[in-house]
């Protein structure tokens, strides 16, 4: 009788080795340049810049210009009160500024907010298909045909901006390319379980360039406290994202402020480097992108939080 003899070495017995864990500090950096004139530049190269956090010079390892790159937006939308109205009207101006804007390599996703957050339309490569959803949204009874996204909360008031842009931010994250987000609102958030500093973070986290588009309520001509808010908190998602803030009350026509919008999305740059700043600590850290080139001015995020 034949005998087979197995050497059964120690790698026999040998458990799978644990995950190697390699820890990446990219740094994902959205900008836009603009000569003495005002006029786009669209035709530089990662040598023309030098990027600086918190002061000290970083190598830029990625670079790409908005041709190369594809748009992922996302349409954030305040249904409550007189911005339901607002947005009635300038529906078919959004509609235009993304067959504008939108090649066919973008997407598109449209958010409904006020007491809840809705996902209207999913990422969708057609405006008319966003516009439609936008109009049964609009027309719908019952909206509890449109998924919510974000946390879920008791909320008492009716406005949940703040937890609207941190949920639409969440829903970009994986997108490839470039993110842009539209908000149509008057800024007053009268029940999100997040702030105005935790929604810049998001947005710092995720690089979405934020665009405000403000419509503002004034009755008798009188600012309110809480208008006044608004306006600031509009204007702070737009400035420390590298975005730009649109004062849409008395514009009775939005297609010039779309035509602004679309104008800086197909003038982009695409930065990415390695932080050598150490470990992430939590803190703030500020972002510098300076051209080479004289008279050029750019336009970035602040810096993001360096989160463990």
């Amino acid at each position: 009788m034949l005998r087979r003899h197995f050497l059964l070495t120690p790698l026999a017995f040998a458990q799978d080795p644990p995950p190697i864990k390699v820890e990446v500090n990219l740094v994902n950096v959205p900008f836009t340049v603009r000569d003495a004139k005002g006029q786009w530049i669209t035709n530089l190269s990662a040598d023309d810049f030098e990027v600086l956090e918190d002061g000290q010079p970083q190598k830029v390892s990625f670079f790409s210009r908005a041709a190369d790159s594809p748009l992922s937006i996302g349409v954030v939308a305040d249904i409550s009160g007189s911005q339901e109205e607002f947005l009635k009207d300038h529906r078919r101006d959004l509609r235009d500024f993304l067959k504008t804007v939108m090649t066919n390599r973008d997407q598109a996703m449209l958010v409904c907010f006020g007491n809840s957050i809705r996902l209207v339309s999913r990422f969708n490569q057609k405006a008319d298909d966003l516009d439609d959803a936008l109009k049964d949204y609009q027309k719908a009874k019952n909206v509890s045909q449109f998924p919510k996204i974000g946390t879920p909360e008791l909320r008492s008031g009716g406005t949940a901006m703040y937890d609207a842009i941190i949920a639409t931010a969440k829903e970009m994250v994986g997108q490839e390319g470039r993110r842009a987000m539209l908000l149509f609102s008057d800024g007053e958030d009268n029940s999100s379980a997040n702030n105005l500093m935790d929604t810049v973070e998001a947005t710092l986290d995720t690089g979405v360039l934020v665009f405000t588009l403000r419509y503002t309520e004034i009755r008798k001509g009188i600012w309110k406290a809480s208008n006044k808010q608004g306006r600031s908190n509009m204007a702070r998602l737009a400035k420390e994202s590298g975005g730009l803030e649109y004062d849409a009350t008395e514009s009775a026509d939005l297609r010039d402020s779309f035509r602004q919008i679309a104008d800086m999305l197909r003038s982009t740059y695409d930065l990415a480097y390695t932080s050598n700043q150490g470990e992430r600590d939590g803190t703030f850290r500020k972002i510098k992108i300076r051209a080479k080139q004289p008279g050029l001015t750019i336009r970035h995020k602040t810096g993001y939080y360096a989160k463990a």
